[in-house]
């Protein structure tokens, strides 16, 4: 059974018993979204890191560790000729 047909079922289900229809599907996805979010930031703060910002940091760090130079490598020589 499909969500839509679900939702018909439960809104014909509350017609009969005289229940206030539930919320179509999706109609709260966004508010839902920002609940977790500010949920994620309040936790962290509780946790002492900081609430803002951890996912550029996690990818700043792992871009530093996969792009270092190699440790031992030659350094890349100038293309200009010295004078």
């Amino acid at each position: 059974m499909s969500i839509t047909q679900q939702f018909l079922l439960d809104t014909y289900r509350a017609g009969q018993h005289g229940d206030p229809t539930p919320p179509a599907p999706g109609a709260h996805d966004w508010q839902v979204m920002r609940e977790l979010r500010d949920h994620r930031r309040f936790r962290a703060v509780l946790a002492g890191r900081p609430a803002r910002g951890r996912v550029r940091a996690a990818l700043t760090r792992l871009f530093r560790l996969l792009f270092r130079p190699l440790s031992g490598a030659a350094a890349p020589r100038s293309r200009r000729r010295p004078t």
